[in-house]
């Protein structure tokens, strides 16, 4: 059965440290890379040479693929200079990100309003807006429907289980997705350790999801974790549990504030991104778009069906 761990510190500013209770053996999880059968890590370094030299024949050709960076930490923020840094080489890059911090601006975006847009060098622009905003303004205007390829982060902190559904890290992948185009969210389970770790795997993934290894509708949500990495993992999202409160207060000219502070922890449960990440593996979850509960349909229509509205 699942259980909860014990709470990690504060949601806002705090880092997402979860202590867990009781190690978990990794032999029925098989990993994707350092801890594979010797016959498949054969097999996905064959596969991953012959890509990355149809990779290079393309950049040689003068067909570079064009990647768009951007982030919810911040234009300036380390994460994104570590993508940017590790990432090099690998097409024509282009940062577009918020001017500020946007961190849990989920996908929110600026409708009918004048977003500004300024550069601060080549290929770095900044955004005062959201990270939905730097993907719609860099995909319908600035880079005029030529991305390649959308990474956002790295973030500062995890997103994972629940956190998806408020990160402005995952919303810009989402929102590439939505667009066409392959699209991956990246975050550290800690500020920027295991930061080669991150670009190393990154400089691997790149030509297959160049390669269309990305099914329609569907983004990659990555979770770098702290510690020795022992491998990949393909996950499921797991469940955060939110201990949320609201923090009444007084602004100088006297009127009500409130703010909203909390703890959190996770259902440690076997198989999930939460169980992956802290165990020491890159967590790697496929999220996709329809967020239909097929299953429930038919449930639905039989209960509905006796409704009347005579």
């Amino acid at each position: 059965m699942p259980r909860a761990v014990k709470p990690s510190p504060p949601r806002l500013g705090g880092k997402d440290k979860v202590i867990r209770t009781k190690e978990k053996t990794d032999q029925k999880v098989q990993s994707l890379t350092w801890s594979f059968p010797l016959c498949t890590c054969l097999v996905l370094t064959t596969l991953s040479f012959v890509l990355s030299c149809v990779y290079l024949a393309m950049l040689k050709s003068g067909s570079r693929p064009l990647i768009l960076l951007t982030n919810d930490d911040g234009v300036e923020a380390q994460g994104i200079k570590d993508l940017h840094g590790g990432i090099k080489g690998l097409g024509r890059v282009w940062v577009v990100a918020p001017a500020v911090n946007q961190s849990a601006a989920s996908h929110s975006f600026t409708l009918r309003k004048p977003i500004r847009v300024w550069r601060l060098r080549p290929r770095w622009l900044a955004v005062h807006g959201t990270p939905t905003d730097c993907v719609l303004v860099s995909h319908h205007g600035i880079l005029k429907h030529k991305i390649d390829l959308v990474l956002s982060g790295i973030n500062d902190s995890p997103n994972l289980g629940d956190d998806v559904l408020y990160s402005g890290t995952v919303a810009a992948a989402i929102e590439g997705t939505m667009l066409g185009m392959p699209s991956v969210a990246v975050s550290y389970i800690k500020t920027g350790e295991n930061r080669a770790v991150a670009i190393r795997f990154l400089r691997r993934l790149v030509p297959l999801l160049l390669d269309s290894v990305l099914p329609p509708k569907t983004l990659l949500n990555v979770n770098i974790p702290e510690g020795e990495v022992k491998g990949i993992k393909v996950t499921r999202l797991g469940r955060r549990i939110y201990r949320d409160m609201a923090i009444r207060g007084r602004l100088p000219d006297g009127d009500v504030s409130w703010t909203i502070d909390g703890e959190m922890a996770f259902e440690d449960t076997e198989g999930t991104d939460f169980e992956a990440a802290y165990s020491g593996y890159i967590s790697v979850t496929p999220l996709h778009l329809d967020m239909t509960h097929h299953t429930a349909i038919e449930r639905l229509r039989k209960a509905l069906a006796a409704l009347s509205f005579d």
